[in-house]
């Protein structure tokens, strides 16, 4: 694994001041999975009354742990939950080892906060290929469980990182029938960004109280809207999870649906996700990618990844040259319905092309300049209906290859 020299420039100036969940504690430690000297073990603990919900990579490779958190998450159950993730080793192509492990981790915290084993859920990130050393997991199991505290999160958002250059967190406060509602949530990820599914890892909380039905379908709609917009090098990982867990601590009861706490765990997925991409390997641009006038909004959508994803259009934005052409080459490749006399395409508030041609009051230093920014948007109108997607991306520069290729050493 890379070793990360400097943080992105895309980075917050600090981690932010998350709430406190009640209901949620974190610990954090050392287990040597792949460094010495490095936290690279979480331990998260929810109490009775909590539920449960997850989104997870559609891959066909994904790992062992994937696989049995999607058997466990759709069970009602108000005993409580662990969450106990690791960094440093995917867990994932390592066959019935890979599900020795998960059984091994799981029979360990269950046995340590008395809970049963199925509602321990597991997640592994790092090198894909490796068996996982689950014995340094479960040896600490203990130390984790004495650590456990409600002020913990900053560490375990440390701790499940990879390639990552700086940890990341959202969170939001919502006043519903007088009473104050929180959310907090956690990421991990920068590279194999590409989601089909929600994310990399991803931990979000709330003393909100919502039934497990409720709280999965809201949670499985924002993640079409969030992590699934979002790409970094077109590649989706062996080990893509987003859990989700509502204590109920808070006593407001969303379960019937509320479009106040809606919107607020809206903001924080969007938020988490666009640091994702703002940690993206070797990134030194946001890009939103805004199509409108498509014959539908899945047309739209496989327009806006494949400008997205092209390595054209991402190298011409890591050099800063406004090279509107390979946006054209990207919508015409994508297979979705385009007519290129009809088509328009802006550069922020820049008409850069319209009506199959280079627009009369485009002048070339003006996209120069704009492609200095830091953060940049690419809009494209395809006139041929009311279908529309926005997606969000970064550039891709020689930092993206450095990293990967000693990605192993």
């Amino acid at each position: 694994m890379a070793t990360i020299d400097s943080v992105s420039p895309l980075a917050p100036t600090s981690f932010p001041d998350l709430p406190e969940i009640q209901g949620v504690e974190f610990a954090a430690v050392a287990a040597g999975i792949k460094y010495e000297g490095r936290k690279d073990v979480t331990l998260i603990r929810l109490a009775p009354g909590s539920t449960v919900a997850g989104t997870f990579t559609k891959s066909s490779t994904r790992s062992a742990n994937v696989l049995d958190c999607q058997a466990k998450v759709g069970i009602d159950c108000d005993k409580g939950a662990a969450f106990i993730i690791n960094s440093g080793n995917s867990n994932a192509f390592t066959g019935r080892a890979g599900e020795n492990s998960v059984a091994a981790i799981c029979e360990a915290v269950a046995a340590e906060t008395g809970l049963s084993a199925d509602r321990v859920f597991t997640s592994s990130t790092g090198v894909i290929g490796e068996r996982l050393p689950h014995d340094r997991i479960t040896s600490k199991v203990a130390e984790l469980s004495a650590g456990l505290s409600v002020d913990g999160i900053e560490d375990a958002a440390q701790a499940i990182m990879t390639t990552d250059t700086f940890a990341k967190g959202a969170s939001a406060e919502v006043e519903i029938g007088g009473k104050l509602v929180k959310i907090a949530g956690i990421a991990k990820g920068s590279g194999m960004i590409a989601p089909d599914m929600a994310t990399m890892l991803v931990y979000i909380f709330t003393d909100a109280k919502v039934s497990r039905p409720v709280l999965q379908a809201m949670l499985s709609e924002l993640t079409d809207k969030t992590f699934n917009c979002i790409t970094v090098d077109s590649d989706t990982s062996t080990s893509d999870t987003l859990l989700m867990g509502a204590t109920g601590a808070s006593g407001v009861d969303v379960s019937a649906g509320d479009a106040a706490f809606r919107g607020a765990l809206h903001g924080v997925m969007q938020e988490l996700s666009h640091l994702v991409v703002k940690d993206g390997e070797g990134a030194t641009k946001f890009v939103e990618v805004s199509v409108t006038g498509a014959a539908n909004d899945a047309d739209a959508r496989t327009h806006a990844l494949a400008i997205a994803n092209s390595p054209l259009v991402k190298t011409a934005i890591a050099g800063e040259d406004p090279n509107w052409g390979r946006v054209v080459m990207a919508i015409g490749k994508s297979g979705a319905a385009a007519d290129r006399d009809l088509l328009s395409i802006k550069f922020g508030d820049i008409l850069v092309a319209e009506k199959g041609w280079v627009s009369a009051n485009y002048s070339e230093e003006a996209g120069a300049n704009y492609m200095k920014a830091q953060e940049l948007t690419i809009s494209v109108d395809l006139g041929l209906g009311s279908g529309e997607a926005t997606v969000w991306t970064c550039d891709l520069t020689h930092g993206y290859i450095s990293i990967n290729a000693d990605y192993r050493s």
